[in-house]
């Protein structure tokens, strides 16, 4: 019932939705230092001010709760329904090609620019889905509430500020995975770890090392300053290298020193065997080359043993695992920052169902002490998971077989949303399971007949579950 009329809406208003995501997906909603009223900086209040602007004026009911969330409620009755989305994104990064960042382009059948996919499109995909069954006139008798927040990215705590004061619905589902139904998320550890040394005037030496954005992003480039070493030793090692891994190496002379940096490419955390991780491979340049030992080369040695290059699945570190239904751990290893004295570092891992602290962050912690790593860590998020035979979720399949023609499974993922603590929460669409938009990455795109089918998918999810 209403799929008729839901898919001739949303397909009219084609262009309307793509100029609403273009306009939020102009706004960097990067997370920036805490302003007065404006708890993660002007750019995510300027995108939670837009976006609520759009959701009042197509006649929801709008509330902000303190700059942290935002929320649009279809109609007055009671809770059903929430579907959470967010509006913050990651940091730009290098290397886009198709379009500047924030300057988002339509082209092939793609709308490219940070955001379009994580999460700025799904959640106006979300708010079409709600206009169309609003101004449809499609009878409801529970509310649906579309949740928008601007700290996903960094840690989620404008999401504990909304759970603070409203109770979860009874369903939710965030629009910030990939279809058909995401019901495990796994769990995560995001190791950070640290060392001191001695420092040594001993050359060749590294006399710094800076690589990573953010925890959860593989670095697509890293950087260093090597003294004492002939530029053409350099080059040709790097060259090895790249052969190896497909990371490339620049290298700069600059007052008696080199500079170098790795271009690799960026990849989200979950999903490290889609980029080419730019700190891995620079320290596999730097155990190839004769700087003079010390105990800082002692523990970029140790590095290499602990986080090599082709291993994404924690074998090194003494923490591979997988299930049957959550499939297996990976391991990616993101920031680091190295001087003559110092190490900071943190790697990224995602969980399955089987992990715990006894057998993930444990094991970590004696493998990097062996090394002289101080792990600082004391606990790891758990992983998340939603009975694929409840009513809630058979409802989304249901949803998603009608207007794609596919069959319908419940998957399991790496990444979390906000949904990864509630009870009865999942992470449905706004990608199609074959679609690498990279996220996280440059030239993140969404597929425009991907988000047309998803506002569809989530009205009719609408209708089912709130008529």
């Amino acid at each position: 019932m209403y799929k008729k009329h839901i898919e001739e809406y949303i397909d009219a208003h084609r262009q309307e939705m793509i100029d609403d995501i273009s306009l939020l997906c102009r706004i960097n909603s990067e997370k920036t230092a805490y302003q007065e009223g404006k708890p993660y900086g002007e750019g995510a209040s300027r995108a939670l001010a837009l976006a609520l602007s759009m959701a009042e004026k197509y006649g929801f009911s709008i509330n902000n709760y303190d700059n942290y969330v935002g929320t649009a409620d279809l109609n007055e009755k009671e809770k059903q329904l929430d579907i959470l989305a967010h509006l913050d994104v990651v940091p730009a990064g290098e290397g886009w090609t198709v379009t500047e960042p924030f300057e988002p382009v339509e082209k092939d059948g793609k709308l490219y620019g940070r955001g379009t996919a994580d999460d700025k499109g799904p959640a106006v995909a979300a708010l079409y889905a709600m206009r169309a069954v609003k101004e449809l006139g499609i009878p409801l008798s529970k509310n649906v509430r579309l949740i928008l927040g601007t700290d996903e990215e960094c840690g989620s705590s404008d999401i504990r500020h909304y759970y603070d004061v409203e109770e979860e619905a009874p369903m939710t589902f965030s629009p910030d995975g990939s279809f058909p139904v995401v019901n495990i998320e796994k769990g995560s550890l995001q190791g950070h770890f640290t060392a001191e040394f001695e420092p040594s005037d001993a050359v060749a030496r590294v006399i710094a090392i800076k690589a990573g954005t953010k925890a959860n992003v593989v670095p697509g480039k890293a950087f260093a300053v090597f003294e004492g070493l002939d530029d053409n030793l350099v080059r040709d090692t790097g060259a090895e290298v790249e052969k190896e891994t497909g990371v490339s190496f620049e290298i700069q002379g600059r007052n008696h020193t080199l500079e170098i940096t790795a271009i690799g490419e960026g990849a989200h955390a979950s999903l490290p065997t889609e980029g080419k991780n730019a700190l891995t491979a620079l320290l596999l340049l730097i155990s190839r080359l004769p700087f003079a030992p010390c105990a800082q080369i002692e523990a970029l040695h140790s590095l290499v043993k602990l986080f090599p290059y082709h291993d994404t699945s924690g074998e090194a570190l003494g923490v591979a695992m997988e299930d049957e239904l959550s499939g297996a751990l990976t391991l990616a290893f993101d920031l680091l920052e190295v001087s003559e004295d110092s190490l900071d570092a943190t790697f990224d891992s995602r969980c399955p169902i089987c992990a715990n602290e006894e057998n993930v962050l444990e094991p970590a912690r004696r493998r990097l002490a062996e090394h002289g790593f101080t792990l600082t860590n004391e606990t790891m998020t758990p992983p998340h998971y939603v009975d694929g035979n409840s009513d809630f979720v058979k409802t989304l399949l249901k949803a998603y077989e009608r207007y794609t023609g596919r069959k319908g499974t419940c998957e399991s993922m790496g990444g979390g949303t906000y949904v990864h603590s509630l009870k009865n929460g999942v992470a449905f669409g706004a990608a199609m399971p074959e679609t690498d938009n990279r996220m996280h990455g440059a030239d993140e795109f969404a597929v425009i007949d991907e988000l047309l089918v998803s506002a569809k998918i989530f009205a009719q999810v609408i209708t089912d579950l709130c008529r």
